[in-house]
């Protein structure tokens, strides 16, 4: 099966949700989130990462999560990832409580695309200090691709991780995970980065961005996808965006739609005058209005 009809096939069985001009989410995408040694990529930006989360739910946003949100090729235990991440995950919970939380699954975390898997181990989670376990998300399935259909216009996003367009990361991921876990997660101890991944070789990632942006032209529609970690916020005539990640060495990177604009965002840490250390949102590039 080609790319091309990889990632049209994902959309045909797609949840939809509905979107209007009173509407507030918030995508984000590829928090790749460990165990807490020196693989995870997450723990430099996690205080930030909840610092954001936790103004997004005090301004009523609806949390949009676009796949790889935990590192589950370099990580066999899901449940050791939610136990270094209980702060995370009990925020997460508050979203779903409120029915505020969409999840999709990416290549990281494709284990996450069985229902069984995620009753299996997100249904609950161990509270650090507590005896009794804590609902975490009962009733939840991870998604592979969402459409935010809007209710007032002809405007409707596809969302969609981005892993499909490589074969690699998608049929035979299985190979892919195996290298990774066994290989590249030794060697990235010693400083050695995989080639093969689209988020660390640019050549790769501009292929990844190419068929991306083809698909989203040929079928006149406006796809929002993360993997390449490289934040981008399409146009008209470009209808292909992407959050970013929240790996980047001094920032996390995200998409708001709120207000009927698409707005790249990116949260880090900054220094006041007398220098006390906040988290601070920063507008990157102009919105896209639709």
């Amino acid at each position: 099966m080609s790319w091309y009809r990889r990632i049209s096939r994902a959309f045909e069985d797609a949840a939809i949700v509905p979107m209007g001009s009173s509407s507030r989410f918030v995508l984000m995408s590829d928090c790749h989130r460990g165990t807490g040694n020196h693989n995870d990529n997450f723990m430099k930006n996690q205080n930030v990462y909840f610092a954001a989360l936790n103004d997004y739910f005090e301004k009523g946003f609806t949390y949009i999560e676009i796949g790889d949100g935990d590192e589950l090729w370099e990580n066999r235990s899901f449940a050791r990832i939610i136990d270094i991440h209980s702060d995370v995950f009990w925020l997460l919970s508050k979203y779903n409580e409120e029915n505020r939380l969409f999840m999709l699954y990416g290549n990281h975390d494709q284990s996450k695309r069985r229902c069984s898997y995620c009753r299996r181990h997100c249904s609950t989670y161990h509270v650090s200090g507590q005896l009794a376990e804590a609902t975490l998300f009962p009733d939840i399935c991870y998604l592979q691709s969402l459409i935010l259909k809007d209710t007032e216009q002809e405007n409707h996003f596809y969302l969609i991780h981005g892993h499909q367009v490589e074969i690699l990361n998608d049929t035979l991921s299985f190979i892919s995970r195996f290298l990774v876990r066994y290989f590249w997660k030794p060697l990235e101890a010693t400083g050695v980065s995989d080639p093969t991944s689209a988020a660390r070789n640019y050549t790769k990632k501009r292929k990844v961005e190419k068929k991306l942006l083809k698909w989203a032209c040929q079928e006149n529609k406006i796809l929002i996808t993360g993997h390449t970690h490289r934040p981008m916020l399409g146009s008209a005539d470009s209808p292909y965006f992407n959050t970013g990640s929240c790996v980047h060495p001094r920032c996390i990177t995200c998409i708001e739609i709120q207000n009927r604009q698409l707005t790249l965002v990116k949260w880090t840490v900054r220094t006041k005058e007398d220098r006390t250390l906040y988290v601070a949102r920063e507008v990157i590039g102009e919105s896209w209005n639709f």
